[in-house]
């Protein structure tokens, strides 16, 4: 069965279970009076897990009095999401997703030989900075944790610590940390990893590391592969550690990223990754040079340098700390196509080849997962997405894979790993002699005229709008193929043609 629209996508509206709060104890689903999972039927639409919200609707809605959205807690302002009608799009388009063509697939990858349950890793961080906080991690489903990195000196947190730029939703679409490393000692590090191992053998313990000197990166790395660490994680990238030969500036310095990469191997036989900044131009030489340096892979990326914002009352950039701030650390579903531009660059460099990438930077779904996995990443880091939504966002990136790969009838992570790598091209290579129209379905527009209006002024004015019949019209001689009017349609009306014609 062949889909002209996006596959696995359903044509429900996505700004009403945006609404949805993803409560804690959904109170909608006790309501159901069938007994359905309305909230994680919810929660699967919100992650663009379609296929696993069909798969758990297992009753007819039609007839229904939609108890579960008196009981929404968005019901006191009376504006309660309206979930009878999402159920009812769920049943409907569910004959439209495509079939499985394989029952089993697996989800099974590895970090440098290290097996890892699936791809999904905590990244480094607050999400992964307790024993408490693994332990639940680990029961929920997540394949290991980069644990937040470990050092000698002591750390000054400020309060406040993030800032975020929002959807309209109210969803963190960017985040900003200007958070530091571990606030404890060393040893209770040590204490925190042998306890993990001895509890959850199966799981990847990656021990992120920091040293201010060669013989501290050396040092740490001993202590973390006796007491139960499966992987060395150099950070050679925290935006907030900037004095000399720490943080951020060692990953601006082959030569220092050489140094202490060389430095921490030898005082370890594990894999060693090097977490690279993307605050640098080009990050192939730093991994070069981590390679150099006896580096088994590469982490990327970490933060980005950014301000984000001013609060225009106070008139401080956020997050204010008594009445000043600094650059921080941006994260989440914004950074995520420049994280995927870094992840390619690596990936498709030949001297690179041998070397596993751990990917991460704005992974919220498993779309965003399988994104970084198809460019070459191997394994996959979370941490924004868990600070706002929880451990429990683990359900719907593995459903959302492992049904992607059923439908696609691939049985293994692997064979997916660096799938869309030799799609990007130079500047050079890229085809420019043909042009793709758009094409209007005008049962599906709704006459707003918005490709009208993006199209005369911020495109080629190639789009007239009839007035009586509210619709667009195309004129074919000014068209160029920009496909800026695809873009700003909210209800899909437009399509490519699959004719091609030639300049």
């Amino acid at each position: 069965m062949e889909y002209n629209r996006e596959q696995y996508a359903m044509t429900f509206d996505k700004s009403e279970v945006s609404k949805c709060m993803l409560c804690v104890d959904p109170p909608c689903t006790s309501a159901c009076p069938k007994n359905a999972d309305v909230g994680s039927i919810l929660k699967s639409l919100y992650f663009r897990n379609y296929i696993g919200a069909v798969s758990k609707l297992d009753c007819d809605c039609t007839y229904c009095n939609a108890p579960c959205e008196k009981a929404c807690v968005l019901n006191a302002n009376r504006l309660p999401v309206s979930i009878r009608e999402l159920m009812l799009k769920v049943m409907h388009d569910s004959e439209m997703l495509p079939k499985s063509r394989i029952s089993r697939v697996d989800l099974t990858t590895e970090i440098c030989g290290i097996k890892l349950e699936n791809p999904f890793l905590l990244s480094s961080s607050v999400v992964a900075s307790s024993y408490d906080m693994c332990r639940r991690a680990f029961e929920a489903g997540w394949a290991g944790a980069s644990f937040k990195t470990i050092c000698n000196f002591p750390q000054h947190e400020t309060s406040p610590r993030f800032s975020a730029i929002r959807h309209h939703s109210n969803a963190f679409c960017g985040f900003k940390n200007i958070e530091q490393l571990s606030d404890h000692s060393v040893e209770e590090n040590m204490h925190i990893f042998e306890k993990l191992r001895q509890e959850f053998p199966t799981k990847v313990i990656i021990a992120s590391i920091m040293g201010q000197n060669e013989q501290e990166w050396t040092d740490l790395a001993a202590k973390c592969e006796k007491s139960g660490a499966s992987v060395i994680e150099c950070n050679f990238s925290c935006p907030n550690m900037e004095d000399d030969d720490l943080g951020v500036t060692i990953g601006q310095s082959a030569e220092l990223v050489e140094k202490f990469t060389r430095a921490t191997k030898k005082g370890t036989s594990l894999p060693v990754l090097a977490k690279l900044t993307p605050n640098i131009t080009d990050m192939v030489p730093m991994a070069l040079a981590a390679k150099r340096g006896g580096a088994d892979g590469i982490a990327a990326i970490n933060t980005i340098n950014s301000i984000t914002g001013v609060d225009i009352d106070t008139l401080v950039a956020e997050p204010a700390v008594r009445g000043k701030s600094i650059i921080g650390g941006y994260s989440g579903n914004a950074v995520k196509p420049i994280a995927l531009r870094f992840i390619s660059d690596l990936s498709r460099c030949e001297e690179l080849k041998d070397m596993h990438i751990s990917g991460m930077g704005g992974i919220e779904t498993w779309r965003d997962a399988l994104e970084f996995i198809l460019l070459g990443s191997g394994s996959l880091q979370v941490t924004t997405a868990v600070m706002q939504y929880g451990y429990r966002i683990i359900d719907d990136l593995l459903e959302g894979l492992e049904e992607y790969m059923k439908r696609k009838g691939i049985s293994s992570v692997h064979a997916l790993i660096g799938g869309a790598a030799g799609t990007i091209v130079d500047h050079h290579s890229i085809e420019r002699d043909t042009i793709l129209f758009p094409v209007f379905d005008y049962e599906r527009c709704n006459g707003c005229g918005r490709c009208y209006i993006s199209c005369m002024d911020g495109g080629h004015q190639a789009i007239r709008f009839d007035p009586e019949e509210r619709r667009p019209l195309l004129i074919g001689k000014k068209c160029v193929g920009c496909h800026l009017c695809k873009l700003v349609c909210s209800e899909k009306a437009i399509r490519t043609a699959i004719n091609v014609v030639k300049r």
